[in-house]
C-alpha cells in the first residue's frame, strides 16, 4: 500500500513543489528507479529541478523512511517507496528487469534465524538474480 506524501512529512520540513513531484515519480514509476531516471522524468514535468536536489530529496525521504534504497549489485541504487509488510526481488542479469514477491516462509526463515543466533532481526532484503523469462528466450 502506498503511503501518502503530506502524512508522512517531518515537522517543520516543507512539502514543495519538487519534493512532491520526485515522490510521485517514485511512487507512480511501476518499476524500481535510479536517480538518473527520476531527474529525467522530473525533467520533463518541470525544467527547473536539478539533479542535486533529486539527490537532496532522495536523501531527505531515506531518513524520513518514506522510500527504501535498493541495491542490485549495481554501481548505482534505485528506489522505491516504503511499504507496509516484507517483499523481495528477483533481478535479472541481462535486462536488469525488477520483479517483486513476497514469500510465507521468510517470515518462519527469520524467526528461526533470530531464535537460533539470538539476534533481533528488524529488517531483510533480499535480491535473488538471475535471467526473465523473455532474457531466457
Amino acid at each position: 500500500m502506498k503511503l501518502e506524501l503530506t502524512k508522512l512529512m517531518d515537522p517543520g520540513s516543507r512539502l514543495t513543489e519538487q519534493r512532491a513531484l520526485i515522490y510521485k515519480i517514485i511512487s507512480d514509476g511501476g518499476q524500481h528507479l535510479d536517480a538518473d531516471e527520476i531527474y529525467s522524468r522530473a525533467r520533463q514535468k518541470s525544467a527547473r529541478i536539478s539533479l542535486a536536489t533529486v539527490y537532496r530529496t532522495l536523501q531527505k525521504f531515506k531518513q524520513m523512511g518514506i522510500i527504501d534504497e535498493l541495491h542490485f549489485g549495481q554501481e548505482h541504487h534505485h528506489y522505491e517507496t516504503r511499504q507496509e509488510g516484507e517483499h523481495y526481488h528477483l533481478v535479472c542479469r541481462s535486462c536488469g528487469k525488477v520483479i517483486e514477491f513476497t514469500y510465507p516462509l521468510s517470515s518462519k526463515i527469520k524467526k528461526d534465524v533470530m531464535e537460533a543466533r539470538d539476534f533481533k532481526i528488524v529488517g531483510a532484503e533480499v535480491n535473488m538474480t538471475g535471467y526473465c523469462r523473455r532474457c531466457r528466450k
